[in-house]
């Protein structure tokens, strides 16, 4: 590949991103991918490249649009703030509150804060759950509700990588009548005009880039990967895999269908950018508001930090969102928040550079202690250099 297969554009101060951009496809293994940045409410960057299916036949289009993983519990917890905002959702009140059938298992007590900040010690069912059980709303909150938290609520924080978007999706439906996805859509994606779906409809199907697995690493140099081979009732087996799921499942149709709002929600590096451009403003884009800047200022309110009972690195989360941690900051400012999705896609807001930054591809790389993915770091990196 070579400059002349980017397409898009760069404004010409940030012309070194396009470079770092090439060489994510020429270095670091990228096979299609976008990347789009904006700043001061403006896009500065939007590029795409490369191929949306494994046998690089089907190029890369201004909109395709592909699985960010959990890139999508961003977009989650900006639903959750603006019922927040407009009175209908104390974060303080008990989650039974909203979702009585919650109150089970010595679950009375929890509260939406904790769910929020990855503190409710339910970061994956017990029980074993047949594949798809991750397409069925009712059956999985059911047995979410049924579950026995796997430590004191509240006493410390683990990543609740499956089960956040079903915990925190179902108390806006109890609130909004509306699934996360509805309520996403009509709140958030289409006022802003924003290619970001959790659930795909029909119609955008054929617009969607073809997730590939990356090598598999060796599990003396992923520790996550190493503790679910070796016991796949534990808690760490739990919050991942289950229920299974093969890495061929997220190219069905049933899989894009699907609203499972930790995990996968389908995007443009532009849809991520222009969402998070819109937050690094204060919370309004082109003269219209979306959250008050005292509301998000609410929202990235340190509530967990350090060792995660899940995750190998400590990180830090306000509240549904993640927050610069020194092991991999968004940005060299303090004020910047964003999540990261597994694979590699990753959008974030600087409320200090108002920069919105989105980054998503089809390649999805599984980090490693030795080997870790630099791909979205070395752009995010390559933007603050210019400025």
């Amino acid at each position: 590949m070579d400059m002349e297969e980017i397409k898009g554009f760069v404004d010409p101060q940030f012309e070194k991103v396009k470079r770092v951009f090439l060489e994510n496809f020429t270095q670091r293994g990228d096979i299609g991918a976008a990347v789009c940045v904006y700043r001061e409410g403006k896009p500065v960057i939007d590029l795409w490249a490369g191929y949306a299916d494994p046998s690089r036949t089907r190029p890369w289009q201004q909109d395709t649009i592909v699985s960010v993983a959990s890139s999508t519990k961003g977009m989650v917890a900006t639903c959750v703030h603006i019922l927040i905002e407009r009175g209908l959702l104390d974060i303080d009140k008990p989650v039974a509150h909203y979702w009585p059938e919650f109150a089970q298992k010595g679950k009375e007590r929890i509260s939406i804060r904790w769910l929020l900040c990855h503190r409710a010690g339910l970061p994956g069912v017990r029980q074993d759950m047949p594949p798809e059980s991750l397409y069925d709303w009712d059956r999985y909150t059911a047995v979410l509700a049924e579950t026995e938290p796997w430590w004191v609520p509240g006493t410390k924080h683990g990543y609740h990588a499956l089960t956040f978007g079903f915990l925190v999706g179902e108390v806006i439906r109890k609130i909004t009548g509306k699934t996360v996805g509805q309520f996403f859509h009509e709140e958030i994606a289409g006022p802003l005009e924003a290619d970001f779906f959790i659930g795909v409809p029909e119609e955008a199907d054929n617009r969607a880039a073809e997730t590939i697995s990356g090598p598999t690493p060796d599990p003396e140099d992923a520790p996550i990967i190493a503790e679910m081979l070796r016991d796949r009732t534990s808690m760490t087996a739990r919050a991942f895999i289950n229920p299974p799921r093969q890495p061929e499942v997220f190219n069905t149709r049933a899989w894009r269908a699907a609203e499972i709002p930790s995990s996968n929600g389908h995007a443009t590096a532009r849809a991520l950018a222009r969402i998070y451009g819109m937050l690094a403003l204060g919370g309004e884009l082109d003269g219209k508001r979306y959250l008050k800047p005292e509301t998000i200022g609410n929202a990235i309110v340190e509530q967990s930090s350090g060792p995660d009972a899940i995750l190998i690195n400590p990180n830090r989360f306000g509240l549904g969102f993640a927050l610069n941690n020194e092991f991999r900051p968004f940005s060299p400012n303090e004020r910047s928040f964003g999540h990261n999705g597994l694979g590699g896609s990753t959008g974030f807001a600087d409320l200090d550079a108002k920069i919105g930054f989105g980054y998503v591809m089809n390649l999805f790389i599984t980090p490693t202690l030795k080997v870790p993915d630099m791909r979205w770091p070395a752009l995010a990196e390559a933007v603050y250099r210019c400025m």
